[in-house]
């Protein structure tokens, strides 16, 4: 079992809305019994509340179903039980490896590094703006949650 973590600043945009895209690719490709996935934020600002409306309007449009998911801030226990922690954005890496155990670090990953198809290097949050950039975030990670699954496929021989 290959488990996988999304990470954004607090959980309600950005990752949840990753965890919703990948777990039903890794489900249509047939792996679901092979890959754990879950997400979680680097600020406990949200902890314990679901998506924002904003990611679950845009996530349903696509038939992505965010609404069963609560928010949750990362733990240093994480590092251990996780294969690959994915950062949506630079910022969130470095919160990632400010808690990351020593001799942990490679499982923190930058989630556009699996895209191919995008010169862009970071999920960007929409929190503060309007409904297209709840879009475009689902753009970037439909395409990076592809790559993805290719990379696991590849390097773990599922």
């Amino acid at each position: 079992m290959v488990k996988v973590l999304f990470v954004c600043m607090g959980n309600i945009c950005r990752s949840p809305s990753a965890e919703g895209v990948f777990r039903q690719k890794v489900e249509i490709a047939g792996l679901d019994d092979k890959i754990h996935i879950d997400s979680a934020g680097t600020h406990a600002y949200h902890v314990g509340n679901p998506p924002d409306p904003r990611s679950q309007a845009a996530a349903i449009k696509r038939n992505f179903d965010l609404s069963s998911q609560r928010a949750r801030k990362v733990q240093v226990n994480d590092f251990e039980e996780f294969d690959y922690v994915i950062a949506m954005d630079m910022s969130n890496v470095d919160n990632l490896q400010a808690i990351c155990p020593a001799g942990l670090e490679d499982k923190i990953h930058l989630f556009l590094k699996f895209s191919d198809n995008t010169s862009v290097k970071e999920v960007p949050d929409p929190y503060y703006g309007g409904i297209n950039g709840f879009e475009t975030v689902l753009d970037l990670i439909e395409d990076a949650a592809d790559g993805l699954i290719t990379h696991l496929q590849k390097h773990h021989s599922i």
